[in-house]
């Protein structure tokens, strides 16, 4: 048996572009699902409840996916909660449950975000990094926060930093960054990527703008494709990057171009059946998004997602949109 330190070295060490990856892949996911089915006590009593025999899996396949709801009633965690510990939240409406996840070793989390970065950015300190994030500066308990924070430091940029409702202080640092052409991360939630870009702002090749989603409530919800057309047109780039993470994860998916996602060697997603989520469907066609982040070591690596989606034959994938209650099947057990 693998001791868990050996099983998280393992993780980070994975190749997407080796030959041996998919089975490297399954065999660190086994090891991880092994270990969190007797540690995780809600993902043990989950699969108790759905009377799956754990050593009948072979392939991640198989594995069970913990409802992403579970986070919400639930402390989805591994062991003992430690002291040091951080709780991440999601952000909901008043009187909304709103997700938690407990990070037992929050270090996990900075090599896991700080790794995927530089798979398809590269470092940090390449760029400034403006991070336009209203919402989530609003509240407390943010993991997008968090992983901007550190990479906002990392960047060692003198302009880079978060910005709130300030939209005019933004315009004049975006303008002193093209004059000197430097390389810039613009990221930001939908609704305020709109509405700097409605206040006539240009930019040019320097410029990466990455959006995660959301309208708050606070715009009309957009079709991807309309939302990154209308961006590109006023911002005047070629293309908007998108992120795709949520707070029950400890890992990125980027999408460059068309929305079409990539994760990093140790995330995977796969696009169950609708009407069956132990079912999976094939290429192209749409489902429920169920996530494997084996960063996640310390609560829980397989959740079952209300994110609708499609997969191609390479494992990138599409986010097309969300579940509403009236659609929701399978297993509620225990959730509560």
């Amino acid at each position: 048996m693998l001791k868990l330190k050996d099983i998280q070295q393992q993780i980070f060490e994975l190749n997407a572009h080796a030959e041996s990856y998919e089975h490297d892949f399954n065999r660190v996911a086994l090891d991880v699902f092994h270990y969190q089915s007797q540690a995780n006590l809600i993902y043990r009593q989950y699969i108790q409840e759905i009377k799956l025999q754990g050593d009948s899996i072979h392939h991640y396949s198989q594995i069970p996916f913990l409802p992403i709801e579970f986070f919400k009633t639930k402390e989805v965690v591994c062991g003992q909660i430690l002291a040091s510990a951080i709780r991440f939240s999601s952000s909901g409406t008043t009187g909304q449950l709103t997700s938690q996840h407990i990070v037992n070793e929050v270090t996990i989390y900075e090599k896991s975000f700080k790794k995927g970065f530089e798979l398809f950015y590269g470092s940090p300190s390449d760029y400034c990094i403006l991070a336009l994030l209203p919402n989530y500066l609003e509240r407390t308990g943010s993991s997008l926060v968090y992983m901007f924070d550190r990479l906002i430091k990392d960047s060692t940029h003198s302009l880079s930093g978060f910005y709130l409702n300030n939209l005019n202080e933004l315009i004049n640092t975006i303008q002193e960054l093209k004059q000197r052409k430097q390389k810039t991360i613009l990221l930001g939630v939908t609704y305020a990527l709109l509405d700097l870009a409605e206040l006539g702002i240009e930019l040019t090749d320097d410029f990466i703008v990455i959006e995660t989603g959301g309208m708050k409530g606070l715009r009309k919800e957009l079709l991807k494709e309309e939302l990154h057309q209308f961006l590109k047109h006023s911002f005047k780039v070629s293309s908007i990057h998108s992120e795709y993470g949520m707070t029950e994860l400890l890992s990125q998916a980027y999408s460059k171009s068309n929305g079409v996602f990539q994760c990093s060697p140790w995330m995977k997603v796969l696009i169950r059946d609708i009407n069956d989520p132990f079912s999976y469907i094939k290429n192209k066609k749409t489902g429920g998004v169920n996530v494997i982040d084996l960063a996640n070591i310390h609560s829980c690596s397989f959740i079952e997602t209300k994110d609708l989606g499609r997969q191609s034959q390479n494992f990138d994938f599409e986010i097309l949109g969300r579940f509403d209650n009236s659609d929701l099947r399978g297993c509620n057990l225990m959730i509560g």
